[in-house]
């Protein structure tokens, strides 16, 4: 058992997770119905003020302004009325979904003997999720992926899902709130209004994925596309060295608080296979792993790594409801050569691992060799492939070079493979590139792997960011999440210098959700440009409370705010800081229509004067 963790069954979690517990300010938590009662898709709603304005007496009035809805990834934990209790998960939300289909067995136990080790074991105890549920698996000869049932033609509850939370409700937006610009979207396929059919469609063709394994029940389902809302990862995780797992299942919940539409657990210390089954139980989002760093923490070498431990550690996290795997197959024996003259080599952790035990056993990658088998494991729990990018740069001197591409044309063919057994796909990329050298990357991925979904650290633009690296990634990230990626993965301020805590997870999200958020403008997502158009008026108006809620940081924009103009009427003073009451252009712009509505008024009263022939005094 790790040092690090208390025991976890008598925790106040409820004091540990305050801080990122709770409803957002100045938001409701919203449902939409689907076409059954059991499809609830969450929204957040922001309440606005009303408009301060004078009616044609000049009598002070207040406009109502309409709420607006926003995607939210927080799951129960900002709903007011949600009892939520850490030690025994969160509500199964799919499982009669699941049941219904009558696709699944339930097992007596798990089937790895590993995992069953590890839940028996005393000394675990402290640290112990105690099982809620039994185990399901595909019925021998059924496959049970969302792939499989959109390729049948069937609309699964997931699918209906997420096409009503892809949609945010637009159809009840306000016209002067959909304004938006055309964009400019490098090809894709965006139609006006997400259905459940064109849901079901792109992830027959394989150019969406819906992350929700049959064990991960607590899901609120979600979509991976480029004919959709871009989305972001956050990376949690302990290590050797530092984080326990009450930080982990708390770095989870912040993540997702700040907008993080999937989580990945990179544990590579102690207790990983309890740090994993505390954070699925209590996700809203799908949960990534790799399960090499599992399998090495096992053996404790590359060179000792086996098909038959990695195998056991594949179906140990598949069991526990691992959303999707990272696998780097695509690292062959052939390509390790060709990394010899870069300046930073392997930097990939999975990349660097398969790298060294292909060259300790001069075979090729097993993960490779053994592709189908692990495509068989993947379908029987609707485990989504992330193909790993195992062979990126880490420098800008090494971005696209003959190594990573490669790779990806490798992955092409795996994610075909992979398609050939109904199984969801996506490609990772790069890294470290050069802003002009972005595009490439995304045209190759969309060639060589039959348009799956490109989910992409970064790219990072520039090798000197250290202390500021989730801005630089971000940079990357917006511009290759325009030219079509479909997810990007955060980067954190501790990018290369250590383990990040809860508060670097919050900067590395908000800076990605930013990121991802003007991709979506860029490519001209319908109603991405709707929170936009609402911000602006708010500013324009100086409805201070509502420019606060509105904003990615609710509550660092109040901080801000609040250092100068700290008092609750200066909440509604027509200025800030920055510029001061006199000059505040603005408040000026304001000035200047009021007058010019004035005096159009004057002259309108004029022109009727005259037209009734300049008399002072009309006769009857």
């Amino acid at each position: 058992m790790s040092s690090h963790s208390e025991d976890l069954k008598v925790l106040d979690w409820e004091k540990r997770l305050a801080p990122c517990h709770g409803p957002y300010p100045g938001s409701r938590k919203v449902y939409v119905q689907g076409s059954r009662p059991s499809i609830r898709v969450p929204m957040r709603e922001v309440v606005q003020t009303p408009t301060r304005a004078h009616d044609d007496s000049g009598h002070p009035i207040d406009l109502p302004n309409p709420p607006i809805t926003l995607y939210d990834t927080s799951g129960p934990y900002t709903a007011p009325d949600a009892v939520i209790d850490i030690r025994k998960g969160l509500p199964p939300v799919r499982l009669d979904w699941i049941r219904e289909r009558g696709d699944v067995d339930e097992l007596p136990e798990p089937t790895s003997p590993y995992a069953r080790s590890r839940e028996t074991d005393p000394a675990l105890e402290p640290v112990r999720f105690d099982r809620v549920r039994k185990v399901l698996r595909a019925r021998p000869g059924t496959r049970v992926t969302q792939m499989h049932y959109a390729r049948k033609g069937v609309i699964t509850p997931e699918m209906e899902f997420v096409a009503i939370r892809e949609s945010m409700r637009l159809d009840e937006v306000l016209d002067v709130l959909k304004k938006q610009h055309p964009g400019h979207n490098w090809g894709a396929s965006m139609p006006r209004a997400i259905t459940p059919e064109f849901v079901r469609d792109e992830v027959a063709r394989g150019r969406a994925i819906i992350p929700a394994n049959v064990n991960h029940s607590e899901i609120e389902p979600m979509i991976i596309g480029r004919n959709f809302l871009v989305k972001i990862n956050a990376n949690i995780g302990n290590s050797a060295v530092a984080s326990s797992i009450e930080e982990e299942v708390e770095k989870m919940v912040w993540a997702i608080r700040c907008g993080a539409d999937t989580v990945m657990d990179l544990s590579s210390g102690d207790d990983i296979h309890e740090t994993r089954e505390w954070i699925i139980r209590n996700a809203p989002v799908p949960i990534g792993t790799v399960p090499l760093y599992q399998a090495i923490e096992r053996v404790g070498a590359p060179e000792e790594l086996t098909w038959e431990i990695y195998r056991d550690t594949l179906i140990e996290q598949a069991e526990q409801g691992v959303d999707y795997f990272t696998i780097h197959a695509g690292v062959l024996l052939r390509f390790i050569s060709l990394t010899a003259n870069r300046l930073t080599g392997i930097v990939s952790r999975g990349g660097s691992i398969m790298a060294k035990w292909c060259l300790a056993h001069h075979q090729e990658n097993f993960l490779y060799t053994h592709w189908d088998g692990i495509c068989e494991i993947m379908a029987a729990y609707d485990v989504a492939f992330s193909i790993g990018d195992g062979l990126r740069a880490g420098c800008l001197a090494d971005a696209n070079d003959e190594a990573q591409f490669a790779e990806l044309e490798v992955q092409g063919e795996l994610t075909r493979r992979a398609w050939e057994h109904d199984v969801q796909v996506m490609n990772e990329g790069p890294g470290h590139v050069p802003l002009h050298m972005i595009k490439e990357n995304m045209d190759k991925q969309l060639a060589w792997c039959g348009e799956a979904p490109f989910y992409t650290l970064g790219p990072l633009a520039t090798d000197v960011g250290a202390g500021y690296d989730h801005i630089n990634s971000a940079i990357g990230g917006a511009l290759i999440a325009w030219y079509g990626v479909s997810m990007i993965c955060y980067v954190t301020p501790k990018e290369h210098l250590g383990l990040p805590d809860r508060n670097d997870v919050r900067e590395g999200v908000i800076a990605h959700k930013i990121a991802a958020h003007a991709a979506d403008i860029a490519k001209g997502h319908p109603g991405a440009q709707v929170r936009d158009n609402a911000m602006s008026l708010a500013r324009f108006e100086f409805r201070w409370d509502d420019q606060f809620n509105l904003c990615m940081d609710p509550e660092r924009a109040v901080a801000f705010h609040d250092k100068t103009l700290p008092e609750r009427g200066e909440k509604m003073s027509h200025f800030c800081s920055m510029c001061g009451p006199k000059f505040c252009a603005m408040e000026t712009t304001r000035q200047l229509r009021d007058l010019a509505l004035r005096e159009k008024g004057m002259q309108e009263r004029a022109r009727a004067f005259r037209e009734q022939g300049g008399e002072v005094y009309l006769k009857k």
